[in-house]
């Protein structure tokens, strides 16, 4: 990565990752580690993130912290994130990634399946950030990244609480950064588009929806999990520093 930014403000930072453990989550994962900060990451596949923390080192980067944790249960998320800050000190920069985009059919979706999409798609951002945010008081401030997604945009349907979801991390970003911004935190979102991740490869890319990206996107490739992860990075940097309560579309130009 010797070719791209290098943010001086990111080293030695005490860096939270939600879902780290592959797809977008463990680019993000990576690239704060050949930044030189200190990543810690959750995620509740055990076999995938040991192998990120291993493919990291290998590579000579600082090694992350990978924590499992079921992000459904908020007191597990709570005391991983408390762990974090004991083994790397403060949290300064919380990146709230963890999402499933699984699709569903509005007839079968029960209360109990809308419940859990939220607690998939958005819950847990509120609540990491609660346990973040008295650290970052401490420290003089620190910045809050929630993930979002075009797919509300572009109005994309065969998902409804997944789309609802996503379209309410926009109104926690903003309510979030108007009452932390006395604070010097920083709370912005990043909505990604057709991201080709290996999970978006293997179960919903088709020849058809190829052909619809390349037709819609402004950009006439694909794009990858390097594409959100280096965007991540300058928002999470002092770079950013006047950067507060906005959403940032990485999309190739499709919304």
């Amino acid at each position: 990565m010797a070719k791209w930014a290098i943010y001086p403000s990111l080293e030695g930072r005490s860096v939270l990752v939600t879902g780290g453990g592959s797809g977008i989550g463990a680019s993000i994962v990576e690239h704060f580690c050949a930044q030189k900060s200190k990543v810690a990451f959750v995620d509740i596949d055990v076999e995938s993130s040991q192998r990120l923390v291993a493919d990291i080192a290998e590579k000579g980067h600082p090694a992350p912290l990978f924590l499992e944790c079921d992000l459904r249960d908020i007191d597990w998320l709570r005391r991983s994130v408390a762990r974090a800050a004991e083994v790397h000190g403060p949290i300064t920069v919380l990146v709230n990634n963890a999402a499933r985009d699984d699709r569903h059919r509005i007839e079968e979706v029960t209360p109990e399946y809308w419940d859990e999409r939220f607690a998939l798609n958005l819950k847990h951002q509120f609540f990491a950030a609660q346990a973040v945010i008295p650290m970052m008081r401490a420290a003089g401030g620190g910045v809050i990244l929630n993930m979002g997604s075009t797919s509300w945009m572009v109005g994309q349907g065969g998902m409804p609480g997944y789309t609802a979801a996503k379209a309410a991390v926009v109104g926690l970003t903003r309510g979030l950064a108007r009452d932390l911004g006395a604070d010097n935190i920083r709370v912005l979102s990043l909505a990604p588009g057709w991201i080709m991740t290996k999970r978006q490869i293997e179960l919903w890319l088709t020849p058809e929806g190829e052909e619809e990206l390349l037709r819609r996107q402004c950009l006439k490739r694909k794009l990858y999990p390097e594409d959100i992860a280096r965007v991540v990075l300058f928002l999470c940097s002092d770079d950013a520093a006047a950067i507060t309560n906005q959403t940032y579309i990485v999309d190739g130009g499709w919304v």
